[in-house]
């Protein structure tokens, strides 16, 4: 079944319905939530996707990084994407930072990503069930020890994980 994105102008007007991978090579905008999900210990839980994904495979990544269904709001998407990719649900939710906008052009694999994000936290410690063709695997870190590795190996992290980290203040 094609995935179809709500598609708008730079400046957030509704511009209609695009398929996905129509949207990723024109560069339109669409929306997107990310969830940092902790463990009740602080430790926080980075996924690296599957290396079959057209953009950035396997990279490190938000513990949820979910493109929005049509017409669903930012938080039923991250509620969604806890549930599809994580196997989590009923985890309590608060925003993290603003909606931004954000770019990430891979001219080699003619993508261009433009994104509407808004990041959410929440705290589990309900076990984990990886949905194998989103997730390759899932790693617990400590704040400091995530941080000294995004440093040492920023190629290893995606792009809008390591931003996103940065504008919520994640190691402040």
């Amino acid at each position: 079944m094609e995935e179809l994105f709500d598609t708008y102008s730079e400046e957030g007007e509704p511009t209609g319905l695009v398929a996905r991978e129509v949207v990723h090579r024109l560069g339109l905008w669409h929306r997107a939530s990310n969830v940092f999900l902790f463990r009740p210990d602080g430790r926080l839980v980075v996924q690296r996707r599957h290396e079959s994904k057209d953009v950035c495979p396997g990279a490190w990544d938000l513990s949820v990084a979910e493109h929005l269904r049509s017409g669903e709001s930012f938080t039923d998407g991250a509620t969604r994407g806890l549930r599809e990719e994580l196997g989590v649900s009923g985890v309590s939710l608060e925003p993290a930072g603003e909606v931004i906008q954000t770019r990430l052009e891979i001219p080699e694999r003619n993508i261009k990503d433009y994104e509407f994000q808004c990041s959410f936290k929440g705290v589990s410690d309900a076990e984990l069930k990886l949905q194998p063709i989103e997730v390759a695997e899932v790693q617990l870190f400590e704040l400091d020890d995530l941080r000294l590795e995004m440093l040492n190996n920023p190629e290893s992290f995606t792009p809008w994980f390591r931003s996103r980290a940065k504008d919520i203040g994640l190691f402040d």
